[in-house]
C-alpha cells in the first residue's frame, strides 16, 4: 500500500518496530516528542527513552556515551537545532571516534513553511555532508523512510544522519520496496536525461518525467536517498548514458545533492548539471508550496532545464 503521511510519522512508527526488535536502541530527545513521534516509543518503552530537555547539545553527549557502551542510540530534535546547535558535539564526539550514533531530524528544508526561516533547516544536509565519517540520508516518502530507519539502525554502522518532514509528502512506494543506504533506486529509465532527486521533491520530479515524455524526451529519474556516500555508479551511469544531469532538492542550493553531483561530474566529465533548490537564501514564513515556488522548486522548472539539456 501507497501511503501519504509526513515522513516524520514513519519514524514514529519505526522506532516502535525497532523497539521491539533491537534490545539496545535508545531515544534521546530534546523535548519534542509530540513533533517528533516519540510519545508512543516513550510510553512503550519507557527504559528506552531519554528526555535531555531542550538541551540538543546535552543530547549528542548522552548518546555519545550511550555508543561507548555498545548501544544505538538514536537523537531526535529538529533539523535546525540537530545540524547547528549541536554539530561541535557531533562532530568530536560521535564522528571523530566514528560511534554508531544516529540523529533524526525532521523539520528539513522549507516543510515548516508558517514556521519561517529560523526554523527552516535548509542547510542541514550540507552541514554534516562535510563532516568525515557521516551518512546523510533522506526518504522520498512515508514507506521509504520507514524502510531506511531500519536499514540505517539493523545493517549500518557509524554515525548517520537522516531528515524528515514536518508534512506530508506524496507516497511514492509501496511497502515491499527495498532499501540499500548508498545505492539510488531507479524509478523511471530513459536515455536523454536524468532527473536526480533526494526526499520530498521526488514526485516533482517523476511528474516532470511524465511531462517530458508527452515531448518525446525520456528521462531517467534516481531516488538518491543517500546523498553521503552517493552512489557513484549511479550518476556515473547517467553521465554516460544521457545528455545531462538536473538535480532537485528542497535544500540550499550550495552543499547538498547537487553540489555532490556536481563534485562527482566535475572530476570525471562529459555532462551538463543543472540544479532546482532553494537559491542560497533563507526561508519566509508562508504556506508551503509558495516557498517551493519563490525558489524555482517546480515541475515546470525541473522540465524547463531538462529540455534545454537535451535541445
Amino acid at each position: 500500500m501507497i501511503i501519504t503521511k509526513a515522513t516524520r510519522d514513519a519514524f514514529g512508527q519505526a522506532i516502535l518496530e525497532l523497539g521491539e526488535e533491537v534490545d539496545n536502541m535508545y531515544i534521546v530527545d530534546a523535548d519534542v516528542g509530540k513533533s517528533m513521534r516519540t510519545v508512543p516509543f516513550q510510553e512503550k518503552f519507557p527504559e528506552k527513552h531519554i528526555n535531555v530537555g531542550i538541551a540538543e547539545q546535552a543530547c549528542a553527549s548522552v548518546a555519545c556515551g550511550l555508543a561507548t557502551l555498545g548501544n544505538i542510540p538514536i537523537i531526535s530534535t529538529y533539523a535546525v537545532f540537530g545540524s547547528m546547535r549541536m554539530v561541535e558535539q557531533v562532530r568530536q564526539s560521535a564522528c571523530y571516534p566514528n560511534l554508531n550514533v544516529k540523529i533524526a531530524c525532521s523539520h528539513g528544508g522549507l516543510t515548516p513553511a508558517n514556521d519561517g526561516g529560523s526554523h527552516q533547516g535548509i542547510e542541514d544536509m550540507g552541514i554534516y555532508r562535510t563532516i568525515p565519517n557521516m551518512t546523510v540520508i533522506m526518504g522520498a516518502d512515508y514507506n521509504s523512510t520507514r524502510k531506511l530507519m531500519h536499514e540505517m539502525v539493523k545493517n549500518h554502522e557509524g554515525p548517520c544522519y537522516i531528515r524528515f518532514t514536518r508534512d506530508p509528502v506524496p507516497g511514492i512506494y509501496d511497502e515491499d520496496a527495498e532499501f540499500k543506504i548508498g545505492v539510488a533506486n531507479k524509478l523511471r529509465d530513459g536515455d536523454d536525461v536524468t532527473i536526480i532527486a533526494v526526499g520530498d521533491v521526488m514526485k516533482m520530479a517523476l511528474d516532470a518525467a511524465d511531462e517530458l515524455k508527452a515531448e518525446g524526451i525520456n528521462a531517467r529519474v534516481l531516488d538518491m536517498h543517500t546523498i553521503k556516500p552517493l552512489d557513484e555508479n549511479a550518476v556515473m551511469a547517467a553521465l554516460k548514458e544521457t545528455k545531462g544531469i538536473v538535480t532537485v532538492e528542497d535544500h540550499n542550493i550550495m552543499n547538498g545533492l547537487g553540489s555532490a553531483v556536481s563534485e562527482f561530474v566535475c572530476e570525471h566529465g562529459g555532462t551538463t548539471v543543472k540544479r532546482v533548490g532553494i537559491l542560497d537564501k533563507f526561508g519566509e514564513s508562508g504556506p508551503y508550496d509558495v516557498l517551493l515556488k519563490e525558489n524555482k522548486i517546480t515541475v515546470e522548472e525541473v522540465v524547463s532545464k531538462a529540455r534545454s539539456i537535451v535541445k
